[in-house]
């Protein structure tokens, strides 16, 4: 038999056990959105940070790039290239140091005016950053930038947006997270080059040692001349802090290819072969050595390019392999040419009258 004692002791219970529960939900709820005031967007990632393994930097229209932590340095997945390694890794500290500035809006309808709606749509304006470690995968959604110092973010599946700094510009696409360090042999170095353009006839630029300031061209073409003592200058400093843009692997070459082959005084030779591909200029490098100073350089060069074509910028690659006749003085006209040019200019002559002799 309930007694009224019981029942009130029975419903006392029940509204314990709804407090609970309301309070259990509420915590993990307070757990799960930033708090504002300097709070961690991510907390947690900090302690982790030496244990990533992958990011991913996705974006709605398809584009992303996927980095890969390896045995010693990091890879872009989408290329199976090398990656900037520092950027990668101050990327990941500002993440895990992204602290709130400021809670934003919470309603899904308003994620778009930050750019921090989910990237299910190719109109999405932000990127999608998943860091991947052992103990858990770390999601974020990186909006609009706001000023130079903070972007608006959402921790993937939290409702509540922030504005939180530092500024973090992730960016979906491979190139830009590719180690663009090609080669840097300053002019100081370099012996000689030889070139073969694609078209028009071989040369070579050459010194005699590292002190002659400008390079000579031997063996000009009959009558003509450089243009100034310094205008090869440029063709032997081409691969002072060469950089790609792009890497791929070799395809089928439909263009003449054009060739230029680098020797400096300690002993070290690199051989370029170019090509064209629409407006895209490519290289290949191989490397040699006929000193021991410069053997392991080789090494190294060869180790990391072989089986590579660099996509380099379009006005590096003009520079290697130059046109002789870029380098020359415009031929002067000749002589009869010039003279009957002059006589035209000079006469003046009147029309006869009508009907003298």
């Amino acid at each position: 038999m309930i007694t009224p004692r019981r029942l009130t002791a029975l419903f006392a219970i029940a509204l314990l056990v709804v407090g609970l529960a309301l309070w259990a939900v509420t915590a993990q709820h307070r757990a799960e959105q930033p708090e504002a005031g300097g709070s961690l967007v991510l907390p947690g990632l900090r302690s982790h940070i030496n244990d990533v393994s992958e990011v991913r930097l996705i974006k709605g229209d398809g584009t992303r790039a996927t980095l890969k932590k390896g045995t010693s340095d990091w890879i872009v997945g989408e290329r199976d290239f090398p990656a900037d390694s520092g950027r990668v890794r101050k990327l990941l500290l500002d993440v895990s140091d992204l602290k709130v500035v400021e809670q934003k809006t919470s309603d899904p309808a308003s994620y778009p005016q930050l750019g921090v709606e989910d990237v299910s749509s190719p109109k999405a304006g932000g990127t999608r950053l998943e860091i991947v470690t052992p103990a858990r995968t770390f999601a974020l959604i990186v909006g609009k930038p706001s000023g130079s110092q903070a972007s608006f973010v959402r921790a993937a599946g939290v409702a509540q947006s922030v504005l939180a700094e530092p500024q973090v510009t992730p960016d979906a696409d491979p190139r830009q997270w590719l180690d663009k360090s090609i080669i840097d042999i300053p002019e100081q170095r370099v012996k000689e080059v030889a070139v073969q353009p694609a078209s028009g006839p071989k040369y070579t630029v050459t010194r005699a040692s590292a002190q002659q300031t400008d390079f000579t061209v031997p063996d000009l073409p009959k009558g003509r001349e450089l243009s100034a003592p310094s205008v090869a200058d440029p063709v032997a400093s081409a691969l002072a802090s060469l950089t790609l843009d792009d890497v791929r692997k070799p395809g089928t070459v439909t263009d003449a290819p054009a060739h230029a082959t680098f020797r400096t005084f300690n002993g070290l030779s690199l051989d370029l072969t170019g090509h064209k591909d629409g407006d895209r200029r490519f290289i290949a490098v191989s490397a040699s050595s006929s000193a021991k100073d410069t053997q392991s350089e080789a090494q190294q060069l060869n180790a990391r390019f072989a089986g590579w074509e660099l996509e380099i910028p379009s006005y590096k690659y003009d520079s290697l392999f130059r046109p002789l006749d870029e380098l020359l003085k415009k031929p002067e006209p000749p002589a009869h040419a010039a003279a009957g040019k002059k006589a035209g200019k000079g006469s003046s002559a009147k029309p006869a009258a009508p009907g003298s002799k």
